[in-house]
């Protein structure tokens, strides 16, 4: 095709004999398309006074230079620039944090990338970073959870209340709001807590409640309570203990003439609601009224 026939034919210039060579090229059924559908848009309203007084109150101090791209250059710029969009974010998703919750009245069990195990008690929260995790065995810890740690690289559980660092070993964790133990059942768990290292061999524990350290005693137990469905306290505050029965339960908890603060040794079963209410009042001497997914722990004396 010759280079002008294209301007002159958009320009009804052509002879005929032009205009018959021009139908016979390949060329000629795009630009065709091109125009029959350019014929059918209908340009937006433009102001051209606004336009020009925009123009004259914007104008830059120095002439910008434009610099025209060719159509096939437009795309590649473009298309190249949804490439970096779409890369950015696979690296950024495949960054992002393995997230494991589990609900009130929920228990579940987590294999991580090593074979190393985490048993997630009720209303709690794991993550940690598969993707790094050949470089960083780091698991963040919201509640109560219990680690079978793989041998290997240092091992660390982090939670808002302190650090626990092992290299293999079993131990539980929890983190509750002004509540933070550390239980070791085998091998040697490190517990850092305000800026201060506690080394904790197999059958020690680390307690701080509202605060203040505690003189736990020994478990009893090759395992967490929890793990057998039962929930134990020794000297415990009788607010924790209830928190603890709403999360195995999931049923809500309203207390009348009650001590929260009153310290609470004793066992309930994680399995069975009234048992587990029996044995949550009996030792304390209170009483309870249980309504669907509400209870009411009330003193006798209460009103």
């Amino acid at each position: 095709m010759k280079e002008n026939y294209l301007a002159k034919w958009l320009n009804n210039e052509l002879t005929a004999a032009e205009l018959a060579a021009f139908e016979k090229t390949s060329e000629y059924a795009t630009y065709k398309k091109i125009l029959d559908v350019s014929g059918e848009l209908e340009a937006p309203k433009f102001d051209v006074e606004k336009a020009l007084e925009d123009l004259r109150n914007n104008r830059p101090e120095k002439e910008v230079k434009v610099i025209s791209l060719s159509p096939m250059k437009k795309f590649m710029r473009i298309a190249a620039a949804i490439a970096v969009i779409i890369a950015v974010s696979y690296f950024y998703i495949n960054s992002l944090d393995v997230t494991v919750t589990t609900q009130y009245a929920e228990r579940t069990e987590v294999t991580l990338p090593d074979a190393s195990e985490i048993i997630l008690n009720a209303a709690s929260q794991i993550s940690y970073s598969e993707k790094q995790w050949d470089k960083d065995r780091n698991v963040n810890l919201e509640g109560e959870a219990f680690f079978k740690v793989a041998k290997g690289k240092k091992f660390t559980v982090a939670t808002v209340n302190g650090l626990v660092t092992v290299l293999g070993t079993q131990f539980n964790v929890e983190h509750r709001k002004d509540f933070f133990e550390v239980t070791c059942y085998e091998g040697l768990v490190s517990v850092t807590y305000n800026g201060t290292e506690t080394k904790l061999p197999a059958g020690t524990s680390f307690v701080v409640v509202n605060g203040e350290i505690q003189q736990p005693e020994a478990p009893d137990s090759t395992v967490p309570s929890w793990m057998n469905d039962e929930s134990s306290f020794k000297s415990i505050p009788f607010a924790f203990v209830l928190d603890e029965f709403e999360r195995q339960f999931n049923i809500e908890v309203e207390t009348s003439n009650i001590e929260l603060d009153q310290l609470f040794t004793g066992t309930f079963s994680n399995t069975n609601v009234n048992l587990a209410l029996q044995s949550i009042s009996t030792p304390s001497h209170i009483k309870f009224k249980l309504e669907e997914n509400k209870v009411l722990i009330y003193a006798e004396n209460a009103p």
